[in-house]
C-alpha cells in the first residue's frame, strides 16, 4: 500500500466511525421523538381529538424546511422525511383511538 492508500483508508475509517456515531444519534433521537409522539396519542384519544393536526404539520413541515436550508440538507428530503414520520405518527395516533 502507499502512503496515499493508507491515509485515504484510515480518512475513510473516520468517516464511517462518524457516520456509526451519527446513525446511533438519529436511532435513540427517533426512539425519544416517539416516545413522546406516543404520549400524545394517548392524550388526543382520552380527550377524544383527531389523530391528525394538519395545521401542526404544515407548520413542522415549513419549519423543517428552512431548518433543512440552514443546514445545507435538500429540503425535499427534509419534507419527505418528515412526512414520513408523520405518517408513523398517525398510525400511532389512530391506534389509540381504537
Amino acid at each position: 500500500m502507499t502512503d496515499d492508500t493508507t491515509r485515504a483508508a484510515e480518512v475513510l475509517k473516520e468517516h464511517r466511525a462518524s457516520i456509526d456515531r451519527l446513525d446511533a444519534i438519529l436511532v435513540y433521537t427517533l426512539g425519544e421523538r416517539f416516545k413522546h409522539t406516543q404520549a400524545v396519542g394517548r392524550l388526543k384519544a382520552e380527550h377524544a381529538l383527531p389523530p391528525s393536526d394538519p395545521a401542526r404539520e404544515a407548520t413542522q413541515i415549513a419549519r423543517l424546511t428552512d431548518l433543512a436550508n440552514k443546514a445545507d440538507l435538500d429540503p425535499e428530503f427534509a419534507k419527505k422525511f418528515l412526512n414520513f414520520i408523520i405518517q408513523e405518527v398517525i398510525h400511532h395516533h389512530e391506534q389509540h383511538q381504537s
